[in-house]
This record gives C-alpha cells, sequence and structure tokens, in this order.
C-alpha cells in the first residue's frame, strides 16, 4: 500500500529557498567570468559544503564545524544579496572576481578538514561507586574467669573413713574431644600458655571430672 503523500510547508519553502540561492550563485559566479558548466558547479560547491558542515553538527558541536558553516552561510547570503541589485552584474569588481576563482580551494579545503578532522571521543561513564563493606563492629572480649575452686582436703590427715572412694573416669565423646582441642590451640594462640583444667571447664560448661578428663586426653 501507497502511503499519501502530504504536503509539508517548510519542505516546500526548503526547495524554494534552495532554487533561489542555486540560481543566485549561478548568476553570481556567471557575472564573474565563469562561465558554462563551471557558472553551475559553483552552487552545488557550496551546498555540499553545508552538507559536511551539517553531517559534523551532528555528531558534535565544535568550533570548526561553525567556522565553515557561516562561510557557507556568507557564501550563499551573498550571493543572494549581490544579485538583488546592489551589485551591478556587467561590471563586477575584481575583488569578487578573486573570491569566486578561489571559492572551489576554500570548498575543498572546508570538506576535507569537515570529514577527517578526528571528533572529540565522548567523555567516559564516571565509575559507579563500589559497594561499602558493611562495619565490623569489634565486640570486646569477656576476660576468661576461672571460678574460684574449693579447697581440698588433706587426705593425709584426714581419717579412712573419709577419703571418697574412687570412681571411674567419665567417658568423652570424640565430638567433644575434636571441640576441646579446637578451644585448646586458640587459647594457647592467644596466649601462650596450655589451657588448664578450670578454664577449659568453664569454656566447655562441663563438670570438673569430664573436663579432666577431657585435658588428660588432650596432654
Amino acid at each position: 500500500m501507497f502511503r499519501p503523500i502530504r504536503i509539508d510547508a517548510v519542505l516546500i519553502q526548503a526547495v524554494i529557498a534552495g532554487a533561489l540561492s542555486f540560481a543566485h550563485l549561478h548568476d553570481l559566479a556567471e557575472a564573474a567570468g565563469q562561465t558554462g558548466w563551471k557558472a553551475w558547479a559553483y552552487p552545488v560547491s557550496v551546498d555540499l559544503l553545508l552538507v559536511a558542515v551539517w553531517r559534523r553538527l551532528r555528531t558534535e558541536s565544535s568550533k570548526l564545524a561553525w567556522f565553515w558553516f557561516l562561510v557557507a552561510l556568507v557564501a550563499s547570503l551573498g550571493a543572494n544579496i549581490a544579485t538583488a541589485g546592489l551589485l551591478d552584474l556587467d561590471h563586477v569588481p575584481a575583488w569578487l572576481r578573486i573570491l569566486v576563482a578561489g571559492w572551489p580551494a576554500l570548498a575543498f579545503l572546508g570538506g576535507t578538514l569537515l570529514a577527517h578532522t578526528p571528533t572529540d571521543p565522548a567523555p567516559a561513564p564516571d565509575p559507579e561507586p563500589a559497594p561499602r563493606p558493611a562495619p565490623v563492629v569489634d565486640r570486646p572480649e569477656q576476660p576468661e574467669t576461672a571460678p574460684a575452686l574449693p579447697q581440698a582436703p588433706d587426705l593425709a590427715q584426714a581419717p579412712a573413713s573419709a577419703v571418697p572412694p574412687k570412681t571411674s573416669a567419665p567417658t568423652v565423646p570424640p565430638a567433644l574431644v575434636d571441640h576441646a582441642r579446637k578451644v585448646a590451640t586458640e587459647h594457647r594462640t592467644r596466649t601462650g600458655t596450655d589451657i588448664d583444667t578450670a578454664t577449659l571447664r568453664a569454656r566447655l560448661g562441663v563438670p570438673e571430672d569430664l573436663a579432666g578428663a577431657i585435658v588428660a586426653q588432650l596432654a
């Protein structure tokens, strides 16, 4: 299906302005001594320079692009004004003939600079800030206080009937022995001394006889 053709007023205005500017440039070049096909090449040269400037301005707004835009605009507007009756086209001044004759080289220089001058690189985006690690709160280590042990009675002076009978050593689970070994190693690393029965009993929370059996296995 064909799309319906919409008449755009801006497009029509652009065609009219381009055609009149094209004709004025041709008339000025012809009056300056450029006859035949050479007179038609001048408006094409001006329009091509404007296209090169437009393409450069689409990528960046540089001083170079704006300078050559002003040059092409002055050439186009100058031709429109010069052919409006302010200039005698039958007696073109010498300076205008020089400008018209030198225009092709000037337009070629501008087009070359616009096409081959590198554009400014886009600024690199700011790196995202690294996430801050969660603050580590140093908890003060609680001092290990060994519970006060009751003073053992002197068995040598006690009567025979007061000596308690010997009991068998309690059975220590292997997992508890491994855990006690880790506690003892950590205590030795921190204090430089072997852990005693009272400290081990306080750290593990076990009865005194079981702590003694564990210490015996750690020895």
